[in-house]
Order: structure tokens, then C-alpha cells, then sequence
């Protein structure tokens, strides 16, 4: 496994592995789409599942941090657009 390590958290990729549903450079909806992943993974099965895990280190790899500072201050406030 050259591009991802396994670690106490299980699989982390080092770069967002390649996802069919966004082909396209612009990495822009992976981002998001992770990010969302991610949330609706806490949200259903708890911040101890480690497998929620993998859709942070991809949004992680793939969103600017200024965009994830923003989300994560919307989510807290309830105002976050996507459905969590």
C-alpha cells in the first residue's frame, strides 16, 4: 500500500484515492461530498467508529482549510447547507 499507511485509526490515504463519481479534475464535489460523508458518519454511528475516519482524511486531502474552518463553524451554528 504505497499511497495510504495503516495506523491505531485505520486506513488513512496519503492523497484522496481516485473516486468514479468525480472523473473530472476539478475535485471540488469529491471535496464536499466527503466532508458531508463524514458528518452523516458521526452522526449515525458515533464519533468511535473509526471507519468515518477515512471520509475525513479524503476531504482532509482534497478541501482548502479555510473552506473546512467555514463548514465546521456552519455546522455548529446550524446553518451548514448540506443535509447531515
Amino acid at each position: 500500500m504505497s499511497a495510504a499507511v495503516m495506523s491505531d485509526k485505520g486506513y488513512q490515504p496519503k492523497t484522496a484515492p481516485f473516486d468514479a463519481r468525480f472523473p473530472n479534475q476539478n475535485q471540488t464535489r469529491n471535496c464536499w461530498q466527503n466532508y458531508v460523508d463524514y458528518h452523516r458518519c458521526l452522526k449515525i454511528k458515533g464519533e468511535d467508529y473509526s471507519p468515518c475516519n477515512y471520509f475525513k482524511s479524503v476531504y482532509q486531502s482534497l478541501c482548502p482549510n479555510a473552506w473546512v474552518e467555514k463548514w465546521d463553524e456552519q455546522v455548529s451554528n446550524g446553518t451548514f447547507a448540506g443535509k447531515i
